[in-house]
Parts: structure tokens; sequence; C-alpha cells
């Protein structure tokens, strides 16, 4: 199935035109966790505040499978004591 990776960065809407093949929404979910961490660690992007930014993972028929906010992506490490 095809999934389209659309990103809400603040109040920028950035729609993905071309999407990318993926047997199940999981796979989808996955993928966009991966992209949401690829981009945070980018110096390209860098708006005021990651809390607001989020993918917009769409089928085929336009129909939201699933949202996924970057901030969801962020690992927190345990501190040893």
């Amino acid at each position: 199935m095809r999934y389209f990776f659309n990103i809400q960065l603040e109040s920028d809407y950035l729609p993905d035109r071309d999407g990318q093949d993926f047997p199940d929404a999981d796979a989808a979910w996955e993928a966009a966790r991966a992209a949401a961490r690829d981009l945070m660690a980018s110096a390209i992007v860098q708006p005021s505040s990651w809390r607001d930014c989020r993918f917009e993972v769409t089928d085929g028929r336009g129909e939201i499978v699933l949202e996924y906010p970057f901030l969801e992506a962020v690992e927190v490490e345990d501190r040893p004591d």
C-alpha cells in the first residue's frame, strides 16, 4: 500500500506528493519514526519548537492512517544514580 508522509512543521503544511510503498501501517509508523529522527538531527530544518511538528500519514484515498508527533521519536536515556 502507498503511504504519504505529510509534514506539519509548526504552521507550515508540507504535503508528500509521491508517497512510499509499505506492507502495512506498522511499517509506515517505523518509517515516520526514522524520518522524524533524521529531520531533528539535521541542521537544515530547525523550527522554533519540535513540539509542534508531526507527520500526518495518509493512504492513497487521503484518509489519515496515523499521526506521528516528532517528539515521540526522542529516546531518553536512563542516567545512573
